[in-house]
C-alpha cells in the first residue's frame, strides 16, 4: 500500500505537559513524543491498529513511531498529531523561508505502516 500524504500538527500534549517535571528521559515522557494520533477513519482506510509502528516522512526526515487511534473529534480526517520530542524534531526541515524560523507545524507527510519490530534474541 503506497503511503498517504497528511498535515502534520505537532504540539505540545496535555499528558505531555504534565510529565515534564519529571523529566524527558521517563518512560511515560518517551511514550508520549513517540506516539502519532490519527483519526479513526484513516486507522480504518490504511488498515492500521492502536500500537502499530508506522513512519512518518517529511521534505526535513522521517521518524519511527507508534500509531493511536484519536479519540472523537480531536484530529480531523487527513491530519495527524504528534507531542513535541526527539520524533516530531526529526521531520523539521533546515529551510527557514527568510524567516530565521524553519517550518514546524502544518507540515506534509507521508505515513506507510512498518513491519512489527522482531524481537532481539536474550543472550
Amino acid at each position: 500500500m503506497t503511503p498517504d500524504l497528511f498535515i502534520l500538527i505537532p504540539g505540545r500534549s496535555s499528558r505531555q505537559g504534565t510529565s515534564l517535571n519529571e523529566g524527558k528521559f521517563t518512560d511515560a515522557y518517551v511514550d508520549e513524543t513517540s506516539m502519532v494520533l490519527v483519526n479513526a477513519a484513516d486507522m480504518k482506510r490504511r488498515g492500521l491498529s492502536d500500537g502499530d509502528h508506522v513512519r512518518l516522512r517529511s521534505e526535513g526526515g522521517f521518524c519511527d513511531v507508534h500509531c493511536q487511534t484519536a479519540k472523537g473529534n480531536e484530529v480531523p480526517p487527513g491530519l495527524l498529531f504528534i507531542a513535541y520530542g526527539n520524533a516530531s524534531s526529526r521531520l523539521v526541515g533546515g529551510d527557514t523561508h527568510g524567516t530565521g524560523m524553519p517550518t514546524s507545524k502544518g507540515m506534509d507527510v507521508t505515513l506507510e505502516k512498518l513491519p512489527d519490530p522482531t524481537p532481539r534474541s536474550q543472550p
